[in-house]
């Protein structure tokens, strides 16, 4: 798939092991958290999540990581965020560029949760990530013989295991045989409602409040998803991502609908248009121009 981004790493190789040690001993205990957040809701084994951001950054200190917050050396593919360019399996390989370390562990876990190579990783237990190690070299996460075996000696060496115990109440709950793939857009992450769905099993299945859930999109307690529906699994933002001004309205579009496409809130897109009229009964009409910024 992708060789790692080492530059740095290999670099640090040549530190004396003590000081490599402490420089993963400060990277584990400023980034123990954010694995853990993301075990929680995507069942990644945190320790897995934590041994491939140590060895594929170089403990933080690769440039990719210091001047990108990319933690895990992900290209680009389709990503429609901010681009750099390094040399890796080839001149110039794109790489995507994230607003924060957080962001770059959640794009992780959404890589693998997306990836049907992955998905048989999802079967085994948080717990092991002796059977994730292999798993992730089998699938091809990297080219490297002996990447299985340098993720599990990191986890052993920094007992990185302790993370991925019962002790935060990981209870097995059912999900559909094809759970709902999480995508990433506005810096925010949502789903694809399909026909069937409910707010709770939604909820559920990202151990969200449901009452959150609701309030995160802007709907009624009793709202029922309809097939095709954004569901976002965040708070949505004040207003839409540099180079997003404005948007054409075009027919069946109404204030909510846009509010979805670019991550908004419903509140905050009606003060963005005050100018528009009432709130409560102003309806956009085909051509008009509505403010997202």
């Amino acid at each position: 798939m992708r060789r790692l981004l080492l530059t740095v790493f290999v670099a640090a190789t040549t530190l004396s092991a003590s000081a490599q040690n402490q420089q993963y001993l400060t990277y584990i205990n400023e980034h123990k958290s954010l694995a853990v957040d993301q075990m929680k809701k995507y069942h990644i084994p945190a320790s897995i999540t934590l041994a491939q951001a140590l060895l594929e950054s170089g403990a933080g200190q690769s440039e990719l990581a210091r001047k990108s917050n990319n933690h895990f050396g992900i290209k680009c593919h389709d990503w429609a965020g901010r681009k750099v360019y390094h040399d890796d399996d080839q001149r110039d390989d794109c790489f995507r560029v994230y607003k924060s370390v957080r962001d770059s562990y959640e794009d992780h876990s959404i890589f693998l949760s997306s990836h049907q190579r992955y998905s048989g990783l999802f079967r085994l237990k948080p717990t092991d990530y002796v059977g994730w190690a292999r798993g992730l070299k089998t699938a091809g996460y990297a080219t490297s013989s002996t990447y299985a075996d340098r993720l599990i000696n990191i986890i052993e060496s920094y007992s990185l295991d302790r993370y991925d115990s019962d002790n935060w109440k990981y209870a097995p709950t059912y999900y559909p045989e094809s759970p709902h793939t999480p995508h990433l857009a506005n810096g925010l992450v949502y789903v694809i409602a399909r026909q069937g769905d409910t707010m709770q099993g939604i909820a559920d299945e990202f151990k969200i409040p449901r009452s959150k859930l609701i309030r995160y999109n802007d709907l009624y307690k009793t709202y029922v998803p309809q097939k095709g529906d954004i569901i976002y699994l965040h708070r949505k933002n004040a207003r839409a991502q540099k180079g997003y001004a404005l948007h054409i309205v075009k027919d069946g579009e109404s204030m909510y609908l846009i509010s979805q496409m670019y991550g908004i809130r419903l509140a905050r897109l009606y003060k963005l248009n005050k100018d528009k009229g009432d709130i409560y009964t102003y309806s956009p009409r085909v051509g008009d121009l509505i403010r997202l910024r």
